[in-house]
């Protein structure tokens, strides 16, 4: 048997409580029986003690279902059972059960009216059966208080589990809704950047093609059409890879610094890494990739002709510095009114970083961002 589940479980919720109940009422009305044949603590009891002694057990079958009037049917039986002066700790087991249970299921303030009334009931029947038993009255007392009290701390207990349970479920929501939004960031880096040079390329094949079909140049072509399948063919990786994260199976690793040869190298841009021998964390590294990829699918998709396309990724102090330039010019302004800047925003957010984007000075557009590198070491 689990304590500790029963202990922070709602009694309410218990499955088949009724029958669990009937079976410890059983149990109670044995242990009863025993000590009224064993223990000399009073008159043995006679046929009215032992209909009022069993009587007593009954209710305890639907103690969770209804504790108030369990205790006041139990109180029915009890009462005049004592006040018959037959064997008093007989039915002690029972009576503190139904304490227990009216403690651990009620509110504090009618488990306080509950303690001053047993309390008062049980002092005026002593004072009449025993008058001169001052430490009996004591221990009662004492017995009653102990185990309302123990039951009003187990109903507090099993509150702050409950309250302790809901804030961990809302957290995994919010996680899983943090996860949902980076995967979705995920699958638009990949889709735009994919799309965009899938775009140029079949571009530079139509126009290899168009331009002069008596000089055709063929390797111009192939190598198009080879760039075109090897974008398709990476993209389906990429997807696939994602995807996986959503069956909670990935396959591969995340995208990091180390896949920045193989992304630039499809956009002629000129890569430069100073990151020496540090060692960064996935989660930056990936955040890294994918503001390089967006950068870069903007620079095609809006870049002018031609345009110098330079990526700088260095190491500051403790701070991952992210640089691409495009050196021609954004028809219209690139003022990031698109979900392309906004998502690189979020991507070096979620990794406690900044990253701006706007036009240079001597023309051109760039996108700098600063990572920080959490606990960062060095290896030897």
């Amino acid at each position: 048997m689990d304590f500790a589940a029963a202990f922070t479980r709602d009694p309410q919720a218990a499955p088949y409580p009724v029958r669990c109940d009937a079976s410890a009422a059983a149990v109670f009305a044995v242990l009863a029986a025993v000590l009224a044949l064993t223990v000399d603590d009073g008159r043995a009891p006679d046929a009215l003690g032992w209909a009022l002694l069993l009587a007593a057990h009954v209710p305890l079958a639907w103690r969770r279902r209804a504790p108030m009037p369990v205790l006041l049917a139990m109180v029915a039986c009890v009462l005049p059972y004592h006040a018959l002066d037959y064997m008093h700790l007989a039915p002690i087991p029972a009576s503190m059960t139904a304490l227990y249970t009216v403690a651990s299921t009620g509110r504090p303030r009618r488990t306080l009216f509950v303690g001053l009334s047993v309390t008062s009931v049980t002092l005026t029947i002593q004072v009449f059966v025993n008058p001169h038993e001052m430490v009996e009255l004591l221990r009662v007392s004492g017995w009653v208080i102990a185990m309302l009290v123990f039951g009003a701390s187990i109903r507090l207990y099993r509150q702050l589990v409950a309250g302790v349970m809901e804030r961990a479920e809302r957290e995994a929501e919010r996680k899983v809704a943090e996860e949902r939004l980076r995967i979705a960031r995920d699958l638009h880096d990949l889709l735009a950047h994919s799309i965009t040079l899938i775009g140029v390329q079949t571009s530079v094949a139509a126009h290899v093609l168009v331009a002069d079909p008596d000089r055709l140049d063929r390797e111009a072509l192939v190598k198009a059409l080879d760039g075109i399948t090897e974008t398709c063919r990476e993209a389906r990786s990429e997807v696939r890879t994602t995807l996986d994260v959503l069956r909670a199976i990935p396959e591969g690793p995340l995208p990091d610094l180390a896949s920045l040869p193989d992304l630039v190298r499809t956009s002629g841009a000129d890569l430069t890494v100073r990151t020496g021998a540090a060692k960064v964390p996935a989660a930056v590294g990936a955040a890294a990739y994918r503001i390089v990829q967006e950068s870069l699918t903007n620079a095609v998709r809006h870049g002018a002709p031609g345009a110098d396309l330079s990526v700088d990724v260095g190491l500051e102090k403790d701070v991952l510095t992210v640089r691409v330039t495009n050196g021609g010019s954004a028809p219209g302004g690139t003022g990031g009114s698109g979900y392309g800047i906004l998502g690189m925003r979020e991507r070096a957010r979620s990794v406690g970083g900044t990253l701006s984007a706007g036009p240079r000075d001597g023309g051109g557009f760039e996108v700098a961002a600063e990572l920080p590198l959490p606990g960062r070491e060095v290896t030897v």
